[in-house]
This record gives structure tokens, sequence and C-alpha cells, in this order.
């Protein structure tokens, strides 16, 4: 079972009810064969009402969603698989007070659900790049200026951003991540979590890049305010402009999960085919997210 594409009137076909989006989770969930938590007994009983699976040992119940970051959902399947589907296909994303509105739910609700969902699209890291990358720090928020150099504006979240290029030179992939200061130990983050000591790296002539290049390839070249690096600040430029047009405020300490939506779609962009489908996966294997741990997270 896998939903493909983009076209919403064939999402709404395919889901019309929560028990459609629970089967779906189940055949995700259990796509390996059921066992059960409690004493690892393999055969089962499927309850009607929610497919949930009942062990003919010790009748521990597992529901499709306990696990998961769908577990103890607020709302129903069907408006959270929605709300997946958008996040997903859709290329600019919805705020949370937009999915309030359409899906008829809090604010609050949507924020913390659409943050799990952000969550589930944090990179591995188990693939890092070993071609050609262009990486380069840049700021979003407070008022944008035209003087040259590195912000030290407080009010300004400062980020990293490195693209992998083809042979062509088009865009493979995209990585950012939010850092504190713009020294070698905190560029060093996006190098030790998405850049292979094998790649070579195309970079500004920063002196924070220059401890790095005991352990990476670096060439460092005139910045020519960007244009040496016209993919990644192209890149940078359609981030800006996506969290300021769909976002009236992005917090400090959520920035990079915003970061990881957006490097998400354009990282599957060949594959829109089956991203939802990627998504559910993913939210099916990683475990519950509590509205608390979303609060404290940075």
């Amino acid at each position: 079972m896998k939903f493909t594409g983009e076209n919403i009137v064939k999402f709404a076909d395919q889901f019309t009810n929560d028990m459609e989006c629970n089967a779906y989770l189940a055949d995700k969930k259990w796509a390996d064969g059921f066992s059960c938590v409690k004493c690892g007994h393999t055969k089962f009983t499927v309850r009607k009402k929610n497919l949930a699976r009942d062990c003919n040992r010790c009748h521990h119940i597992e529901s499709p969603t306990a696990g998961t970051i769908f577990h103890k959902l607020r709302f129903g399947m069907r408006k959270a698989f929605g709300i997946v589907f958008e996040m997903s296909a859709s290329t600019k994303g919805l705020s949370s007070s937009q999915v309030a509105k359409r899906y008829e739910i809090s604010r609050q609700t949507a924020w913390a659900f659409m943050h799990r969902v952000r969550i589930a699209m944090q990179s591995s890291k188990k693939n890092p790049i070993v071609g050609q990358v262009q990486v380069d720090e840049f700021v979003f928020g407070g008022k944008e200026t035209l003087k040259q150099g590195r912000s030290r504006d407080s009010k300004k979240k400062k980020i990293v951003g490195a693209v992998e290029l083809s042979s062509t030179g088009k865009v493979k992939r995209a990585y950012f991540k939010k850092i504190e200061d713009y020294s070698s130990r905190s560029l060093k983050k996006i190098f030790e979590d998405h850049i292979s000591e094998n790649a070579h790296v195309m970079t500004d002539q920063w002196k924070g890049y220059i401890p790095l290049s005991k352990e990476y390839t670096i060439e460092q070249r005139y910045s020519d305010n960007g244009g040496s690096m016209k993919q990644l600040h192209t890149l940078i430029h359609q981030l800006k402009s996506w969290l300021r047009s769909t976002y009236s405020w992005v917090h400090k300490e959520h920035i990079e999960k915003y970061l990881d939506e957006y490097s998400f779609r354009i990282n599957r962009s060949i594959y829109k085919e089956t991203i939802f489908d990627t998504l559910i996966r993913r939210m099916v294997n990683r475990q519950p997210i509590t509205y608390q741990m979303i609060k404290i997270s940075t």
C-alpha cells in the first residue's frame, strides 16, 4: 500500500475516513510483521474498531498509532494525514494559523503537530555529501541592510548552509543549521553532520573556515557578494522568501525545524511521487514526541 503523487483530489479519494488512514499506518508500522511489545508473540487478532493488534498470547492491545509520532493524537487521523500531505507536497508550506483554520483545530494544536512533522523531516545524517559543495553563512530576521559582512545583530538568526552540486552544477541536496556565531567551532557542525571529509568544499574567505581545512578539502574564494556561489545563494534567497511569506514569526529556538522542513522538500524534489509515503514511514519509525519536548527542543 503506497500513496503516490501530489494530486489533492486523488489524496482525498484514497483517505476518506480515519479508518483508511489507520489501515495505511498499520501497513507501514507492521510491514515486517507483528511482534508483541510485551511478550514478543507474533500471532494476533485485528480489532475492527481501529485496526489495533490484540496479542493472542498476553492480549496486549497495540494500536497503529502507538509508539509513533501519531501517539495520543488530539484530532482525527484524516486531518493529520491531510496536514502531512500538504507539508510534504506543497512547495510553500503552511503556517499553523492557516492549518488551524483549514482543519478546524486550535492554533496551538496545529503548531505542535506541525513541529512533530518537522522533527520527522530531520536528516538521518547517514549519507554525507561527497562531491562538490558550497558552504556559506547568512542571517534571517530583523531589518535587512545592504551592508556587506557578517552581522552581529542579536535579533538576527545566524545560519550556515551547504549545497551539494551535480557534475553539471545543479543542486542535488541542501542542508542548513542554526549557529550561535561565526567561529570555526560553530561552522564545524554542518561539516560533521552533512559533509564527508572526501568532499570538495568551496566557500568565501572568512577566517573561520581556515582551521577546518586541516580535516576537509576547502577552497576559499572571493565571495563577490555571493556571486561566486550562485546555487547556494539562490536557495538562501528562496528560503528567506518562504519564511517571510509563510510565517509571521520564527522563534530562534525553533528555526532549525523550519530549516529541516525546507531541506526535506528540496532534497526530495525529484522524488515528489513518493514524498508523502516517505514522511509517513518516518513518522511511524519515530518515538512519540510530547508538547513539552517540542517546547524545550532547540
